[in-house]
Protein backbone atom coordinates (compact mmCIF):
# COMPACT_ATOMS: atom_id res chain seq x y z
CA UNK A 1 0.00 0.00 0.00
CA UNK A 2 1.46 3.31 -0.85
CA UNK A 3 1.09 6.83 0.55
CA UNK A 4 -1.40 8.17 -2.05
CA UNK A 5 -3.66 5.42 -1.20
CA UNK A 6 -3.39 5.93 2.60
CA UNK A 7 -4.23 9.70 1.83
CA UNK A 8 -6.56 8.98 0.14
CA UNK A 9 -8.44 6.88 2.82
CA UNK A 10 -7.78 9.94 5.33
CA UNK A 11 -8.87 11.98 2.63
CA UNK A 12 -12.50 9.98 2.73
CA UNK A 13 -12.76 9.24 6.80
CA UNK A 14 -12.13 13.32 6.75
CA UNK A 15 -15.60 13.97 4.80
CA UNK A 16 -17.58 11.97 6.49
CA UNK A 17 -16.30 13.56 9.96
CA UNK A 18 -17.10 17.02 8.23
CA UNK A 19 -20.42 15.95 6.89
CA UNK A 20 -20.93 14.51 11.39
CA UNK A 21 -19.75 17.34 12.46
CA UNK A 22 -22.39 19.43 9.98
CA UNK A 23 -24.98 17.02 11.50
CA UNK A 24 -23.78 17.49 14.81
CA UNK A 25 -23.66 21.43 14.93
CA UNK A 26 -27.51 21.37 13.57
CA UNK A 27 -28.45 19.43 16.92
CA UNK A 28 -25.98 21.82 19.29
CA UNK A 29 -28.55 24.27 17.63
CA UNK A 30 -32.02 22.52 18.17
CA UNK A 31 -30.83 22.19 21.68
CA UNK A 32 -29.75 25.81 21.94
CA UNK A 33 -33.33 26.68 21.37
CA UNK A 34 -34.71 24.34 23.80
CA UNK A 35 -32.29 25.66 26.60
CA UNK A 36 -33.12 29.02 25.80
CA UNK A 37 -37.21 28.28 26.12
CA UNK A 38 -36.64 26.52 29.56
CA UNK A 39 -33.77 29.36 30.33
CA UNK A 40 -30.94 26.67 31.03
CA UNK A 41 -27.58 27.34 31.04
CA UNK A 42 -25.80 27.12 27.70
CA UNK A 43 -22.85 24.84 29.38
CA UNK A 44 -23.49 21.96 31.42
CA UNK A 45 -19.85 20.44 32.87
CA UNK A 46 -21.99 17.37 34.32
CA UNK A 47 -23.07 15.75 31.10
CA UNK A 48 -20.11 17.03 29.22
CA UNK A 49 -17.69 14.58 31.63
CA UNK A 50 -19.99 12.09 32.05
CA UNK A 51 -20.07 12.19 27.83
CA UNK A 52 -15.94 12.81 28.13
CA UNK A 53 -15.55 9.34 30.61
CA UNK A 54 -17.90 7.56 27.93
CA UNK A 55 -15.97 8.18 24.76
CA UNK A 56 -12.45 7.71 26.40
CA UNK A 57 -13.49 4.45 27.72
CA UNK A 58 -14.65 3.45 24.44
CA UNK A 59 -11.12 3.30 22.69
CA UNK A 60 -7.93 1.84 23.51
CA UNK A 61 -5.73 3.26 26.41
CA UNK A 62 -3.34 4.59 24.05
CA UNK A 63 -6.01 7.00 22.23
CA UNK A 64 -7.77 7.94 25.14
CA UNK A 65 -5.81 11.36 25.89
CA UNK A 66 -6.32 11.90 22.22
CA UNK A 67 -10.11 11.45 22.02
CA UNK A 68 -10.81 13.54 25.37
CA UNK A 69 -8.62 16.55 23.77
CA UNK A 70 -10.29 16.15 20.84
CA UNK A 71 -14.05 16.36 22.45
CA UNK A 72 -12.83 19.16 24.85
CA UNK A 73 -12.31 21.40 22.14
CA UNK A 74 -15.67 20.16 20.20
CA UNK A 75 -17.56 21.46 23.69
CA UNK A 76 -15.65 24.73 23.32
CA UNK A 77 -17.07 24.42 19.33
CA UNK A 78 -20.55 23.79 20.27
CA UNK A 79 -21.20 26.16 23.15
CA UNK A 80 -19.54 28.89 21.36
CA UNK A 81 -22.41 28.36 18.65
CA UNK A 82 -24.99 28.23 20.62
CA UNK A 83 -23.46 31.37 22.25
CA UNK A 84 -23.98 33.30 18.93
CA UNK A 85 -27.47 31.54 17.79
CA UNK A 86 -28.75 32.68 21.23
CA UNK A 87 -27.55 36.30 20.97
CA UNK A 88 -28.68 36.95 24.68
CA UNK A 89 -25.80 39.35 25.13
CA UNK A 90 -24.10 40.17 28.18
CA UNK A 91 -24.25 43.65 30.43
CA UNK A 92 -20.37 43.55 29.14
CA UNK A 93 -21.16 43.65 25.57
CA UNK A 94 -23.82 46.31 25.83
CA UNK A 95 -21.45 48.54 27.59
CA UNK A 96 -18.80 47.37 25.12
CA UNK A 97 -21.52 48.78 22.12
CA UNK A 98 -22.16 51.80 24.12
CA UNK A 99 -18.01 52.47 24.07
CA UNK A 100 -18.40 52.38 20.42
CA UNK A 101 -20.82 54.47 19.48
CA UNK A 102 -19.59 57.15 21.99
CA UNK A 103 -16.07 56.90 21.75
CA UNK A 104 -15.04 60.15 19.32
CA UNK A 105 -13.49 58.78 15.60
CA UNK A 106 -10.07 60.33 16.72
CA UNK A 107 -7.73 59.81 19.60
CA UNK A 108 -7.38 63.54 21.73
CA UNK A 109 -4.11 65.05 20.51
CA UNK A 110 -3.93 66.41 23.88
CA UNK A 111 -4.52 65.35 27.27
CA UNK A 112 -3.63 65.76 30.84
CA UNK A 113 -1.24 62.52 31.26
CA UNK A 114 0.49 60.91 34.08
CA UNK A 115 3.97 59.35 33.61
CA UNK A 116 6.01 57.14 36.64
CA UNK A 117 9.69 59.25 36.77
CA UNK A 118 10.90 62.28 35.82
CA UNK A 119 11.46 64.53 33.28
CA UNK A 120 13.64 62.32 30.08
CA UNK A 121 11.56 59.51 31.15
CA UNK A 122 10.96 56.81 28.84
CA UNK A 123 7.44 56.85 29.89
CA UNK A 124 7.52 60.81 28.64
CA UNK A 125 9.03 59.48 25.25
CA UNK A 126 6.24 57.48 25.24
CA UNK A 127 3.88 59.59 25.96
CA UNK A 128 5.04 62.02 23.49
CA UNK A 129 4.57 59.46 20.81
CA UNK A 130 1.06 59.10 21.56
CA UNK A 131 0.04 62.46 22.07
CA UNK A 132 0.82 65.77 19.79
CA UNK A 133 0.82 67.42 23.16
CA UNK A 134 0.44 65.70 26.08
CA UNK A 135 0.65 67.93 29.44
CA UNK A 136 2.17 64.94 31.45
CA UNK A 137 2.53 64.77 35.66
CA UNK A 138 5.38 62.78 37.05
CA UNK A 139 4.45 60.66 39.96
CA UNK A 140 7.63 58.44 41.63
CA UNK A 141 6.13 54.79 41.45
CA UNK A 142 3.94 52.96 38.94
CA UNK A 143 0.85 53.23 41.57
CA UNK A 144 0.77 56.49 42.02
CA UNK A 145 0.11 56.62 38.33
CA UNK A 146 -2.78 54.18 38.50
CA UNK A 147 -4.11 56.63 41.62
CA UNK A 148 -3.59 59.54 39.21
CA UNK A 149 -6.10 57.47 37.04
CA UNK A 150 -8.25 56.18 39.96
CA UNK A 151 -8.84 59.84 41.45
CA UNK A 152 -9.55 61.79 37.82
CA UNK A 153 -6.41 63.74 38.79
CA UNK A 154 -5.16 62.73 35.17
CA UNK A 155 -7.46 61.65 32.56
CA UNK A 156 -4.57 59.30 31.04
CA UNK A 157 -1.68 57.29 32.44
CA UNK A 158 1.64 55.70 30.41
CA UNK A 159 2.96 52.78 31.62
CA UNK A 160 5.80 50.11 30.38
CA UNK A 161 4.21 46.25 30.11
CA UNK A 162 6.91 44.40 28.98
CA UNK A 163 10.08 44.49 27.32
CA UNK A 164 11.53 42.46 24.18
CA UNK A 165 14.93 41.79 25.77
CA UNK A 166 13.89 41.90 29.74
CA UNK A 167 10.49 40.48 30.02
CA UNK A 168 7.63 41.48 32.10
CA UNK A 169 7.38 44.42 34.11
CA UNK A 170 5.46 42.40 36.60
CA UNK A 171 5.05 45.20 38.84
CA UNK A 172 2.42 46.38 36.53
CA UNK A 173 0.31 42.63 36.76
CA UNK A 174 0.39 43.35 40.31
CA UNK A 175 -1.34 46.43 39.66
CA UNK A 176 -3.50 45.68 37.43
CA UNK A 177 -5.31 43.29 39.98
CA UNK A 178 -5.68 46.56 42.50
CA UNK A 179 -7.07 49.27 40.41
CA UNK A 180 -10.19 49.48 37.88
CA UNK A 181 -8.83 50.45 34.79
CA UNK A 182 -9.17 50.18 30.77
CA UNK A 183 -6.42 50.09 28.08
CA UNK A 184 -6.94 52.51 25.12
CA UNK A 185 -3.83 52.35 23.39
CA UNK A 186 -0.49 50.78 23.22
CA UNK A 187 2.55 51.60 21.87
CA UNK A 188 6.01 49.67 20.91
CA UNK A 189 9.35 51.56 21.70
CA UNK A 190 12.46 51.20 20.81
CA UNK A 191 14.41 51.85 23.71
CA UNK A 192 18.61 52.82 23.09
CA UNK A 193 20.71 53.21 26.57
CA UNK A 194 23.69 55.32 26.81
CA UNK A 195 26.27 55.94 29.40
CA UNK A 196 25.88 59.25 31.59
CA UNK A 197 28.89 60.68 33.30
CA UNK A 198 29.39 64.31 34.75
CA UNK A 199 30.92 66.09 31.92
CA UNK A 200 35.29 65.24 31.51
CA UNK A 201 34.51 61.63 33.13
CA UNK A 202 36.55 58.83 31.64
CA UNK A 203 35.41 55.25 31.56
CA UNK A 204 37.77 54.02 33.94
CA UNK A 205 36.42 56.27 36.73
CA UNK A 206 33.36 54.80 37.15
CA UNK A 207 32.90 52.65 40.36
CA UNK A 208 28.94 52.67 40.17
CA UNK A 209 26.89 52.50 38.06
CA UNK A 210 22.72 53.25 38.56
CA UNK A 211 19.50 52.83 36.33
CA UNK A 212 16.17 51.13 36.61
CA UNK A 213 16.00 47.43 36.88
CA UNK A 214 14.72 47.17 33.64
CA UNK A 215 17.56 48.90 31.90
CA UNK A 216 20.11 47.47 33.86
CA UNK A 217 18.71 43.47 32.94
CA UNK A 218 18.13 45.09 29.01
CA UNK A 219 22.31 46.22 29.47
CA UNK A 220 23.82 42.97 31.39
CA UNK A 221 26.67 42.04 29.08
CA UNK A 222 27.58 45.89 28.88
CA UNK A 223 28.24 45.72 32.71
CA UNK A 224 29.78 42.44 33.03
CA UNK A 225 32.29 43.87 30.93
CA UNK A 226 32.71 46.47 33.25
CA UNK A 227 34.41 43.68 35.64
CA UNK A 228 33.62 43.24 39.27
CA UNK A 229 34.56 46.39 40.15
CA UNK A 230 31.87 48.50 39.33
CA UNK A 231 28.36 48.26 41.73
CA UNK A 232 25.73 48.47 40.20
CA UNK A 233 22.63 49.78 41.91
CA UNK A 234 19.03 50.37 41.10
CA UNK A 235 16.85 53.28 41.36
CA UNK A 236 13.25 53.96 40.29
CA UNK A 237 13.44 55.34 36.85
CA UNK A 238 16.18 55.90 34.28
CA UNK A 239 15.97 59.55 34.15
CA UNK A 240 15.92 59.80 37.84
CA UNK A 241 19.58 58.36 37.34
CA UNK A 242 20.75 60.81 35.24
CA UNK A 243 19.10 63.13 37.39
CA UNK A 244 20.79 61.51 40.69
CA UNK A 245 24.51 61.69 38.69
CA UNK A 246 24.04 65.19 38.23
CA UNK A 247 23.32 66.38 41.93
CA UNK A 248 25.21 64.22 43.24
CA UNK A 249 28.37 65.48 41.39
CA UNK A 250 30.34 62.55 41.57
CA UNK A 251 32.47 61.68 39.06
CA UNK A 252 32.75 57.89 39.99
CA UNK A 253 28.85 57.84 39.62
CA UNK A 254 27.14 56.87 35.69
CA UNK A 255 23.43 56.40 35.15
CA UNK A 256 22.12 54.11 32.31
CA UNK A 257 19.57 56.58 30.28
CA UNK A 258 18.14 57.61 27.41
CA UNK A 259 20.35 59.77 25.17
CA UNK A 260 18.05 62.61 25.53
CA UNK A 261 18.70 62.61 29.41
CA UNK A 262 22.65 63.64 28.75
CA UNK A 263 21.05 67.08 27.13
CA UNK A 264 18.55 67.74 30.01
CA UNK A 265 20.85 66.73 32.53
CA UNK A 266 23.97 68.73 31.59
CA UNK A 267 26.04 65.16 31.20
CA UNK A 268 27.78 63.41 28.60
CA UNK A 269 27.18 60.34 26.70
CA UNK A 270 30.50 58.29 27.17
CA UNK A 271 28.98 55.15 24.99
CA UNK A 272 25.43 54.78 23.38
CA UNK A 273 23.46 51.77 22.13
CA UNK A 274 24.48 49.80 25.02
CA UNK A 275 21.95 47.14 25.37
CA UNK A 276 22.46 43.51 24.22
CA UNK A 277 20.21 43.90 21.62
CA UNK A 278 19.72 46.33 18.82
CA UNK A 279 16.14 45.27 18.25
CA UNK A 280 15.28 47.10 22.02
CA UNK A 281 11.76 47.43 22.24
CA UNK A 282 8.99 48.44 25.35
CA UNK A 283 5.68 48.25 25.18
CA UNK A 284 3.75 50.79 26.93
CA UNK A 285 0.24 51.04 27.74
CA UNK A 286 -2.00 53.91 27.58
CA UNK A 287 -4.95 53.63 30.36
CA UNK A 288 -7.78 55.50 31.17
CA UNK A 289 -10.53 55.18 33.65
CA UNK A 290 -13.44 55.47 31.55
CA UNK A 291 -13.63 52.84 28.40
CA UNK A 292 -12.86 54.55 25.23
CA UNK A 293 -12.63 52.27 22.07
CA UNK A 294 -11.32 54.16 19.12
CA UNK A 295 -11.70 52.87 15.36
CA UNK A 296 -9.74 49.84 14.25
CA UNK A 297 -9.45 48.46 17.66
CA UNK A 298 -7.76 45.10 16.62
CA UNK A 299 -6.13 43.97 20.07
CA UNK A 300 -8.15 43.14 23.49
CA UNK A 301 -6.57 42.51 26.64
CA UNK A 302 -8.79 40.51 29.28
CA UNK A 303 -8.06 38.84 32.98
CA UNK A 304 -8.80 36.28 34.64
CA UNK A 305 -9.05 34.02 37.43
CA UNK A 306 -9.56 30.64 36.95
CA UNK A 307 -11.37 28.08 39.00
CA UNK A 308 -8.26 26.45 40.76
CA UNK A 309 -9.02 22.69 39.95
CA UNK A 310 -7.47 20.29 36.76
CA UNK A 311 -8.30 21.80 33.41
CA UNK A 312 -9.60 25.08 33.68
CA UNK A 313 -6.88 26.84 31.90
CA UNK A 314 -7.03 24.09 28.93
CA UNK A 315 -11.50 25.20 28.90
CA UNK A 316 -10.32 28.63 28.00
CA UNK A 317 -7.47 28.62 25.79
CA UNK A 318 -9.91 25.59 24.03
CA UNK A 319 -12.64 28.47 23.86
CA UNK A 320 -9.92 31.27 21.75
CA UNK A 321 -9.16 28.24 19.47
CA UNK A 322 -13.10 27.03 18.83
CA UNK A 323 -13.35 31.22 18.16
CA UNK A 324 -10.03 31.36 15.76
CA UNK A 325 -8.81 33.92 17.87
CA UNK A 326 -5.00 34.13 18.27
CA UNK A 327 -3.26 34.51 21.15
CA UNK A 328 -0.67 37.09 21.58
CA UNK A 329 0.71 37.28 24.87
CA UNK A 330 0.05 34.89 28.16
CA UNK A 331 0.92 36.23 31.65
CA UNK A 332 0.47 34.91 35.13
CA UNK A 333 0.61 36.88 38.21
CA UNK A 334 -0.02 34.95 41.82
CA UNK A 335 -3.28 36.42 43.94
CA UNK A 336 -2.60 37.66 47.37
CA UNK A 337 -3.28 35.49 50.12
CA UNK A 338 -4.47 32.49 48.08
CA UNK A 339 -1.89 29.75 47.58
CA UNK A 340 -0.45 28.65 44.33
CA UNK A 341 -3.64 30.56 42.45
CA UNK A 342 -3.26 32.97 39.90
CA UNK A 343 -4.72 35.73 38.18
CA UNK A 344 -4.36 35.02 33.97
CA UNK A 345 -3.53 38.06 31.84
CA UNK A 346 -4.28 37.57 27.88
CA UNK A 347 -3.71 39.72 24.71
CA UNK A 348 -5.66 38.63 22.01
CA UNK A 349 -5.42 39.03 18.43
CA UNK A 350 -9.43 39.95 17.21
CA UNK A 351 -11.19 42.76 15.84
CA UNK A 352 -13.84 44.23 18.17
CA UNK A 353 -16.75 44.24 15.48
CA UNK A 354 -15.96 40.43 14.68
CA UNK A 355 -18.91 38.23 15.77
CA UNK A 356 -16.19 35.99 17.52
CA UNK A 357 -15.42 38.96 19.67
CA UNK A 358 -18.67 39.35 20.53
CA UNK A 359 -19.39 35.90 21.31
CA UNK A 360 -16.18 35.44 23.52
CA UNK A 361 -17.32 38.78 25.11
CA UNK A 362 -20.83 37.21 25.83
CA UNK A 363 -19.63 33.68 27.08
CA UNK A 364 -16.20 34.09 28.68
CA UNK A 365 -17.68 34.73 32.36
CA UNK A 366 -18.91 30.85 32.55
CA UNK A 367 -15.86 29.99 32.81
CA UNK A 368 -14.29 32.28 35.40
CA UNK A 369 -14.19 32.98 38.97
CA UNK A 370 -13.70 36.51 38.28
CA UNK A 371 -13.71 37.58 34.14
CA UNK A 372 -12.17 41.50 33.53
CA UNK A 373 -12.32 43.18 30.58
CA UNK A 374 -9.55 45.69 30.05
CA UNK A 375 -10.37 47.52 26.57
CA UNK A 376 -9.88 47.07 23.50
CA UNK A 377 -7.40 48.91 21.01
CA UNK A 378 -4.99 49.40 18.64
CA UNK A 379 -1.13 49.41 19.07
CA UNK A 380 1.34 52.29 17.81
CA UNK A 381 4.40 50.56 15.87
Amino acid sequence: MNLETLRNDIDAIDHQMVALLQDRLAVVAKIADVKNQEGLPIADRKREMEKLAQLTAAVSPELAQYVHSLYELIFEQSRAHQSSLLKNHSPLYQEIQTALSSTPPLFPPSASVACQGVEGAYSQLAAGRLFQRPSISYFKTFEGVFSAINSGFCRYGVLPLENSTAGSVTKIYDLMMKYDFKIVRSLRLKVDHSLLTLPGVKKEEIREIISHEQALSQCAGFLESLGPSVTITQVENTAAAAEAVKAANRRDVAAIASHRCAKLYQLDCLESDIQDRSNNYTRFICISKNLEIYPGADRTSIMLVLPHTPGSLHRALSRFAALGINLNKLESRPLPERDFEFMFYFDLETSVYSEEFSTLMDSMRELCEDFRYLGSYIEVI
